[in-house]
């Protein structure tokens, strides 16, 4: 990852001590303006709340729930690196976290936990090595009293991890470990030694360094106040700072080169539009989508793997807002239908007929299939149980879409927002 250099405080920041001299100087981006910024002391209480609090760890079948602080795993893990002889240049705060900290009111929240770890991995040594250190770590974290002789490598993975990407080519070079957190907060272990796309959005560009605050913790024998904190720094990799947490605030979409991000950032983007953000420029935007189809596509172009991702997304972004499922998948209906151009017509109507059953699986789930006169449930045949493209439901004749407010006892509101919102999507 690159090292940018040279930020001065962002108004209203509270620089209480002076950053060391690999900071003295900031990448700037092509049009001239700085892509980091000095936290101020309510984003670094954030920050130290999120660190020092403890993110449960729930494991399956009868392991316990491990109970850990996001810098003990940190400190953990870059420790045995540093043994290892891994070197880790740095450690930042990414993702929905990282907005939280810069931004309370963003309308996101924050779920899981990503933690990068900027380090030199070479080849799969490195990367074998960075596995069998954070599941050797695990075992710190156990309750008193488990028996940790008996528990392989292997018992951990299977029981704790959630999963495991590596990714070794040209132009990237990272691994990542999820830890399993069953209220969607995963902790999420990423190892960097380079990427080349680092964002979707540029309200998911922010991230924070670590390194100063968790210097503080080791060093310090007093807590932090307003006028006694280390300088933190929170940069956006999408390439301009100010601009990317004015996004933030205002909930505006924003991005560029959609074609680069795997799956285009196509459930991404239908995910923020349901969450009350909006387009910056709307023109600009119903070209991107193209690009987002596209890609898409081009990433999960068979029918079964569309599924699959799918499922996996409404699974482990709506814990909490279950409610808000067919509301996304009516929007992605939305978008599918009217930006994509690189599918065959009988492809395209493959695609938005699962994208209807599964929004009819959702509604079946939340017992509140709308206008019940026009859709007809078959009983399921044993010989197609096992196939994974039956749908359950079918709906007998296609149906327009229809908007209307949603109920406010039943769907979540950001603030100052208003929806309109699909109640039923037409089946083929």
């Amino acid at each position: 990852m690159d090292e940018p250099v040279d930020s001065p405080p962002a108004d209203g920041n509270n620089g209480s001590s002076s950053s060391d001299s690999s900071n003295s100087g900031l990448d700037r981006v092509r049009d001239g303006s700085v892509n980091l910024s000095v936290l101020n002391w309510d984003q670094v209480q954030r920050l130290d709340a999120i660190l020092t609090g403890s993110i449960p760890i729930h494991g399956r079948w009868s392991f316990p729930t491990l109970e850990m602080k996001p810098r003990d795993i940190v400190k953990v893990v870059r420790c045995r690196m540093e043994e290892r002889r891994i070197h880790v240049r740095e450690v930042r705060l990414n993702g929905s976290a990282a907005s939280h900290v810069l931004h309370e009111d963003s309308g996101l929240g924050w779920k899981d936990l990503d933690l990068i770890f900027c380090a030199d991995l070479k080849g799969e040594t490195e990367f074998q090595m960075v596995k069998d250190i954070v599941l050797d770590a695990l075992l710190d974290f156990l309750p008193e009293g488990v028996n940790k002789e008996k528990l392989t490598p292997v018992t951990l993975k299977e029981a704790y991890v959630q999963k495991m990407v590596k990714v070794c080519n040209d132009s990237d070079r990272w691994s990542l470990i999820s830890l399993s957190n069953n209220r969607g907060k995963n902790v999420e272990l990423k190892f960097v030694d380079s990427l080349r796309r680092q964002f979707e959005f540029s309200v998911d560009s922010f991230q924070i360094r670590l390194d100063s605050l968790l210097l503080f913790y080791e060093c310090s024998e007093h807590p932090m106040a307003a006028t006694f904190h280390p300088t933190i720094l929170g940069e956006s990799v999408y390439g301009d700072f100010p601009a990317a947490l004015d996004h933030l605030r205002r909930r505006l979409i924003c991005t560029r080169s959609p074609e680069e991000i795997r799956g285009g950032g196509l459930l991404k983007y239908c995910h923020l539009l349901v969450r009350g953000f909006r387009a910056a420029c709307d023109a600009e935007m119903k070209l991107l989508q193209r690009y987002m189809c596209s890609r898409f596509f081009i990433d999960f172009s068979d029918i079964g793997e569309q599924r699959r991702k799918l499922e996996s997304y409404l699974q482990n972004h709506f814990v909490g807002l279950e409610d808000r499922k067919y509301d996304y998948l009516a929007t992605l209906y939305e978008v599918v239908q009217e930006s994509t151009v690189c599918l065959m017509g009988h492809e395209r109507r493959q695609t938005l007929s699962l994208i209807s059953s599964l929004a009819l699986r959702v509604l079946a789930e939340q017992n509140a299939i709308p206008n019940a006169a026009n859709v007809t449930c078959f009983y399921q045949p044993a010989p197609y149980v096992a196939d994974g493209n039956f749908s359950n439901y079918y709906v007998a004749q296609v149906q327009p879409v229809y908007s209307c407010p949603p109920s406010p006892s039943q769907h979540y509101h950001p603030h100052h927002a208003v929806y309109q919102h699909a109640t039923w999507l037409p089946c083929n």
